[in-house]
C-alpha cells in the first residue's frame, strides 16, 4: 500500500493557529441584555462530525450560537473533545456578558464532544440547574443505514 506521510507542525505553526481559535473565541456577534436575563438554556449538538451549541432565553429565541468550525477548526479536528470544550467556553463567555447566570442544559447527538463541553460549561461557575439529554432512538422505527466499510 505504501508510507503513511507523516506531517509535523512546528512550534510556529501551532501558535499560530492558537492564535487564530483565541481570535475567533474573542470575536462576538452584538451582545444585548435580555429582559429576563438571569436564565437560560444551552443546546449542545454533538455529531461526529462537528459541535454546535446554542445559547437561547427561556422562550426558546436563539441569543447566540458557535460551532468548532465558526472557531477555526477543520476537517477531523472539529468533532474533538477539545474543540467541544473551546466552544463551550465562547458560548459561556457570550452567557457572562449577556447576564445569565443559571442554565438549563440540553444535550442531543452522539459525538465524542458532549461530555467535554458538558463539563466545560459546568467549570465556568455557572447554576446548572437541569441536564437533559434528547438525542433521538429510534423505538424500531426506520430500518437504520448499512455500517461504513474502511
Amino acid at each position: 500500500m505504501g508510507k503513511k506521510h507523516v506531517i509535523k507542525k512546528t512550534e510556529e505553526e501551532m501558535i499560530k493557529e492558537g492564535e487564530v481559535i483565541e481570535k475567533a473565541i474573542a470575536k462576538d456577534a452584538k451582545v444585548a441584555k435580555s429582559s429576563a436575563g438571569k436564565e437560560g438554556r444551552v443546546y449542545i449538538y454533538s455529531s461526529y462530525n462537528n459541535t454546535i451549541i446554542s445559547l437561547t432565553d427561556v422562550n426558546g429565541n436563539v441569543n447566540a450560537a458557535k460551532s468548532a468550525g465558526k472557531l477555526g477548526f477543520k476537517g477531523t479536528k472539529k468533532s474533538t473533545p477539545f474543540a467541544a470544550s473551546k466552544v463551550a467556553e465562547a458560548v459561556g463567555q457570550t452567557a457572562e456578558k449577556m447576564g445569565v447566570k443559571r442554565l438549563h442544559i440540553v444535550v442531543k447527538g452522539v459525538g465524542s464532544g458532549r461530555e467535554s463541553a458538558l463539563r466545560s460549561i459546568a467549570n465556568q461557575g455557572f447554576e446548572v440547574l437541569s441536564i437533559k439529554d434528547a438525542t433521538p432512538i429510534p423505538h424500531n422505527g426506520c430500518k437504520p443505514k448499512k455500517p461504513r466499510r474502511l
